[in-house]
């Protein structure tokens, strides 16, 4: 908040201004009544949401799915034994059991246009998908904690202006009182002031409220009390933003994967086209005497109908798609971050307008006319409608400011800031 200063203030208008002042730099200090000393920052904030995720568990089972299906993928097709029985029973010389002749055989499929390597490949490509979408999902939830913390930030912010405000009021409506017991006001002035100060305690309640909701929304995300404090001076220390980093976060590397996936699924489709061959050898045992005969065979299918040519073109159609939506997601993010970076821009440079050059007139003009209000040459209006000239500049400054810790957010997420908090923190959870 901007520091209330400035010269040759009438004693009462001087205590007054300096007990808003001291009601703001005690709550922005503290944290609205927080109870731990240390405030709060925002990587511990996300560190502690990234670690508490529940979210965690499931990416762990599905990793462990995706080695799973790589080692299955790598096995050989299972063999055949198979016995068959000739001349078993039938009519006259065949009527005897002794003309039975009995094969005994071993059958292996033999997989022949890369099977194998296409299958693994495709379940690799599976596995760092499953990787990739749950460093999506952690920094979603990390921009989701960002967010919040913005609106715990903006709601202590809100608080500190209501109390400034109520305080303000409440000197104002002192000042009435004594006016109207000296006959110098008439006695609906008075009753006006105290409504206004209704209102003022009411905002403030309201605000308190706000404030208490949004802290606990914040530590709802890493399942605690709401026994922490927040340093209000990052919320109003705000500058334009750099330029974003040029590497890929993890949404196009998860493209980019899917993409690797749909490429190995081509290669599995084409590899269906080239048939395998079945090989046989077995041992026949012949009915009649004790002879043993050892017999080989083989089959390969004939590609007559089913050449899986509508298979492959189906795989390189989704590979195609793949391609496509990489570069669309690359130009629609270059395009999002442009957005956030000027709005970002504007939103910074107008609160810094508004602390510099409204806030201050606003305060001037309060002293001027409660000043004025003192030596009786004011009204009780216009000591209001300065104050909310002044209360509105620092709402609009709020308002302001909340835009811009959400783009923030918005463009942390977009750039992959907290990407390597998230790494370090699954690595450290994986070590236990």
């Amino acid at each position: 908040m901007p520091t209330i200063s400035g010269a040759r203030r009438p004693p009462r208008t001087r205590a007054w201004l300096a007990g808003a002042a001291l009601t703001a730099s005690i709550l922005a200090a503290s944290g609205a009544g927080a109870q731990t000393p240390a405030p709060l920052s925002l990587s511990e904030a996300l560190a502690r949401a990234a670690a508490f995720d529940p979210s965690r568990a499931a990416l762990d089972a599905r990793v462990l799915a995706g080695q799973a299906a790589i080692r299955q993928a790598g096995l050989k097709p299972n063999p055949t034994l198979g016995v068959e029985m000739e001349n078993f029973a039938g009519t006259g010389a065949y009527s005897l059991v002794d003309r039975t002749e009995t094969t005994v055989s071993y059958q292996q499929t033999l997989e022949r246009g890369g099977k194998r390597e296409a299958r693994t490949g495709l379940a690799r490509g599976q596995l760092e998908v499953a990787r990739l979408r749950g460093a999506v999902r952690t920094l979603d939830v990390l921009r989701d904690v960002q967010v919040a913390y913005a609106e715990a930030l903006a709601a202590d912010a809100e608080l500190v202006i209501a109390e400034a405000r109520l305080v303000a009021v409440q000197g104002a409506q002192r000042d009435v009182d004594r006016r109207v017991k000296s006959a110098r006001d008439p006695l609906f002035a008075g009753s006006r002031a105290e409504a206004v100060t209704a209102q003022a305690e009411i905002a403030r309640d309201e605000a308190r409220a706000t404030a208490d909701a949004a802290r606990a929304r914040l530590a709802a995300y890493w399942g605690a009390g709401e026994n922490y404090s927040l340093d209000l001076k990052l919320f109003f220390e705000v500058t334009a933003p750099a330029a974003a980093p040029a590497a890929e976060v993890a949404d196009l590397q998860l493209l980019a994967a899917e993409r690797d996936v749909a490429i190995a699924a081509v290669r599995v489709e084409q590899s269906k086209a080239v048939t395998d061959p079945t090989v046989r050898a077995g041992v026949r045992y012949l009915g009649q005497g004790d002879e043993v005969a050892f017999v080989v065979g083989g089959s390969i299918p004939l590609r007559r109908y089913d050449t899986n040519r509508a298979g492959v073109e189906r795989a390189q159609a989704e590979r195609t798609a793949a391609e496509v939506e990489i570069e669309s997601a690359r130009l629609a993010r270059e395009r999002e971050i442009a957005r956030l970076t000027r709005r970002m821009t504007a939103s910074a440079r107008e609160s810094e307008r508004i602390r510099i050059e409204v806030i201050p007139v606003a305060i001037r003009a309060v002293e001027q006319v409660r000043a004025g209000f003192t030596r009786g040459g004011f009204q009780y209006l216009d000591v209001v409608e300065a104050e909310r000239a002044l209360f509105d500049a620092r709402a609009r400054r709020l308002v302001v400011l909340r835009q811009y810790h959400l783009d923030l957010a918005a463009l942390d997420r977009l750039t992959g800031r907290h990407a390597a908090l998230a790494t370090q923190t699954a690595s450290a959870e994986t070590r236990r």
